[in-house]
């Protein structure tokens, strides 16, 4: 791909700590204020913007990526604020950091528009940017996350059970538990845990989490308790996946509380996976990737 004046590349063995192993991809360093931006990409074609999970980075997008990008698109990764090897000048986060940093990141890059793929923590910046900018959204593909205007229900609640060890995060812990059965359908290797892991080894990310929670995540959930994007209007086109072994968005209740998409959004589907729970893109991603190309191919329209 041709690099924009404020992309500077860098071997694989030059970040630190290095990073894992993933084959076809480029890595470069995109600068915008206050911000270098790690940002791994692969293919060429229309543009796709994936946006990973927490505790995650780029490298959640391994298998996912290449297998989109053979079918003629150009699919980036970056890094969020507080994640991977992403590098912030100021430590804190407001409930719109991340989607700010996405579009400015976008706009450095010359991308207009875009189809996303969006899990967990992603899936809040690919929301915001949705709703409040939907010039720049072809499609949005949101992963294990309920949509915006979707209604609470207590059976939702234990979904949020992670939260408070996050609100209190002292660095130097493990996040390891959060790769528990709880919300995994298949193990998880040692080896890709340590790789998600890995750039906690930097005090920079390590320290980010209470911040990212207590700044971001706290008041966008907020956000959505309080009805903020029921009284919006939801433009893209949204598929929302969930595995069916993801306990809080059983099949029922995700039906339950999305009902009334027809009422705030103009194109709106769900889809389930079978022997996937919260790390979809772990436990299925060959289904991932078929929803997705589905998806694009159904209802991208013109770029």
């Amino acid at each position: 791909m041709d690099e924009p004046a404020s992309a500077q590349r860098s071997a694989t063995g030059a970040w630190s700590p290095p990073l894992p192993e993933a084959d076809g991809f480029e890595h470069v360093m995109v600068e915008t204020p206050g911000l270098r931006t790690h940002v791994a990409s692969v293919g060429e074609g229309e543009p796709v913007v994936m946006l990973h999970c927490f505790p995650g980075h780029w490298w959640q997008w391994r298998t996912i990526a290449p297998a989109i990008a053979d079918h003629g698109y150009r699919v980036i990764c970056p890094d969020l604020r507080g994640s991977g090897w992403t590098e912030a000048a100021d430590p804190r986060f407001g409930p719109d950091s991340q989607r700010d940093d996405v579009i400015a990141v976008l706009d450095a890059l010359g991308i207009r528009r875009a189809h996303f793929v969006c899990h967990d923590m992603g899936a809040i910046s690919g929301m915001q940017i949705s709703y409040l900018q939907p010039e720049r959204v072809l499609t949005i593909v949101q992963l294990a996350v309920p949509p915006g205007f979707m209604e609470f229900t207590p059976k939702v609640m234990p979904a949020f059970a992670h939260m408070p060890a996050l609100l209190g995060h002292r660095p130097g812990r493990s996040l390891r538990y959060l790769f528990s059965p709880r919300y995994l359908a298949q193990p998880m290797s040692e080896e890709t845990i340590e790789a998600y892991l890995r750039p906690h080894q930097r005090p920079e990310v390590d320290q980010a989490v209470r911040a990212l929670y207590r700044g971001q995540v706290i008041p966008v959930s907020l956000r959505l308790m309080g009805g903020v994007y029921k009284r919006m209007r939801l433009h893209p086109p949204t598929l929302v996946v969930f595995g069916r072994r993801d306990g809080p968005f059983a099949e029922p209740t995700a039906r339950r509380i999305c009902r009334t998409h027809a009422e705030h959004a103009d194109r709106f589907e769900l889809a389930f996976v079978d022997d996937a729970a919260h790390f979809i893109t772990d436990d299925a991603p060959d289904e991932v990737i078929r929803l997705a190309l589905d998806w694009f191919d159904r209802e991208g329209g013109d770029a």
